[in-house]
């Protein structure tokens, strides 16, 4: 995408003029551009495990909703067989699921790198082992990103600018360029945070009283917890609240 974006107008396309200018590209941009450094195969087989899991997931939603709205809508006992077909389907992709999740949680055990980031970010409140997990796969075992600001560039919560002279004077708003995946389940930690953590509960209470938006307050939040993420990887000790009494 960095690559279309920088090419301007353009007309025609082949292998060989792509190549060309991916060449071009690479060469004006050799100053600031960097080696991308493999994944590892313990890696490889959790973003595989997750990906899949995420995917029977969803399909066990559909089947569940479907079950849901065939019993209202018809009157249906669990007994009959459009719904008994549909339950057996779920109970399987039940196990199934539970499957991938041993397999996943086996290979994070067998690393010891991955095990220790594993369980200092469920150190944080509102990040359980779902995200955690996610957040690993994302940043490379956070190799990938160098600082907090990009990971949530990345994700869609870092907000930008958008002005121009005195006409435009548009709102700060985040980018539609997202993983709207990672941006999801960092949504649903932020909601437990500010329901668990008083930290963060008690922040979210202060700005809704001041006036601020509900959507603008909890991307905030969620901001915050990929600090906390960044900044317990970095220091390589569990999430500590501190709280000055007065």
């Amino acid at each position: 995408m960095a690559i279309k974006r920088s090419l301007g107008l353009v007309r025609g396309k082949s292998d060989k003029i792509d190549a060309r200018r991916i060449a071009r590209y690479a060469f004006e941009k050799q100053d600031c551009l960097s080696e991308d450094q493999p994944a590892s195969e313990n890696s490889k087989k959790l973003q595989l495990l997750h990906s899949t899991r995420e995917r029977l997931v969803k399909t066990r939603a559909s089947y569940t909703t479907a079950v849901n709205e065939e019993r209202e809508a018809y009157k249906l006992k669990q007994t009959d067989v459009v719904i008994a077909a549909q339950l057996k389907v779920i109970k399987s992709l039940d196990q199934q699921i539970q499957k991938l999740e041993q397999e996943i949680l086996s290979i994070v055990q067998m690393d010891k790198d991955l095990n220790k980031n594993y369980r200092l970010l469920q150190s944080i409140k509102g990040v359980g082992p779902v995200v955690a997990l996610a957040t690993i796969i994302k940043t490379g075992n956070f190799k990938r990103f160098t600082n907090p600001r990009k990971f949530a560039c990345f994700c869609g919560t870092a907000p930008f600018e958008h002005t121009s002279g005195s006409s435009i004077r548009g709102k700060t708003k985040i980018s539609s360029l997202r993983d709207k995946k990672m941006k999801t389940l960092l949504d649903l930690s932020a909601k437990s945070a500010i329901q668990y953590d008083k930290e963060l509960h008690e922040y979210y209470m202060k700005r809704l009283t001041m006036g601020k938006t509900t959507r603008s307050t909890r991307n905030i939040v969620r901001n915050k917890i990929i600090y906390r993420m960044f900044a317990v990887i970095k220091r390589q000790t569990p999430y500590q609240e501190h709280r000055i009494i007065a």
